[in-house]
């Protein structure tokens, strides 16, 4: 692979798609479009943009695949109507653009237990988007679905899944391994692994599975 597109590159999982992606010799050049600059590299690229207003014809969107960890929470947007804009019509905008620029691999980090009549508003959404994006008909898609993620401090307070994360990690071997807190270390590794294979058809790695990818980036 020559070029990698990383979208979310500012929230937990897309920092460290970031760092992993800037440490791995297969990725000559990342392009990272977001709201607020990024720290200066010579592999990156990173478009300043509004993802309500994307530029449909920026020669960045010509890839050789594309990871995104765009996302929200409900709390976090304000409503459930926002978080819909993010987590559902900002990647299908993003999406449908690399589509028509011919972009074949698509990854997303979605969510455990996502369906389209899943049990809360935000299992849907987050199903309702892997449906979309099947429909883009990439030659390789790959869905990500991790249980909580354990990445550090967030920039804003999530206490419910602070204390979710504690009282798995005390209780250890007696969770189910898919129920688990995952490292967003591990799902962007994945994610990586993903597009760089890109694999044809569609793939779906459950949280578990995540555990057992091989790891490419350096511990510590």
């Amino acid at each position: 692979m020559t070029t990698l597109l990383i979208l979310g590159a500012t929230g937990l999982v897309g920092k460290q798609l970031l760092q992993q992606a800037l440490a791995n010799e297969r990725i000559k050049r990342i392009i990272a479009p977001t709201r607020r600059p990024l720290p200066e590299h010579s592999k990156l690229e990173n478009p300043l943009v509004d993802f309500q207003s994307l530029p449909t014809q920026a020669s960045w969107w010509h890839v050789d695949a594309a990871v995104c960890a765009l996302g929200s929470t409900i709390a976090q947007a304000g409503s459930q109507e926002a978080f819909y804009k993010v987590d559902h019509d900002f990647v299908l905008a993003a999406a449908q653009l690399l589509r028509s620029a011919g972009m074949p691999c698509f990854v997303l980090n979605s969510s455990l237990g996502a369906k389209i009549d899943g049990g809360s508003f935000y299992l849907r959404v987050k199903g309702q988007t892997e449906r979309d994006l099947a429909a883009l008909n990439f030659t390789s898609l790959t869905i990500v679905r991790p249980s909580l993620l354990d990445g550090g401090k967030r920039p804003e307070n999530r206490y419910g899944e602070q204390a979710a994360i504690f009282f798995t990690r005390l209780l250890g071997p007696l969770i189910p391994l898919r129920l688990r807190p995952v490292s967003t270390a591990l799902v962007a590794n994945a994610m990586l692994r993903a597009a760089l294979a890109g694999s044809a058809g569609t793939t779906i790695i459950e949280s578990d599975a995540l555990h057992d990818v091989p790891v490419d980036f350096a511990a510590g």
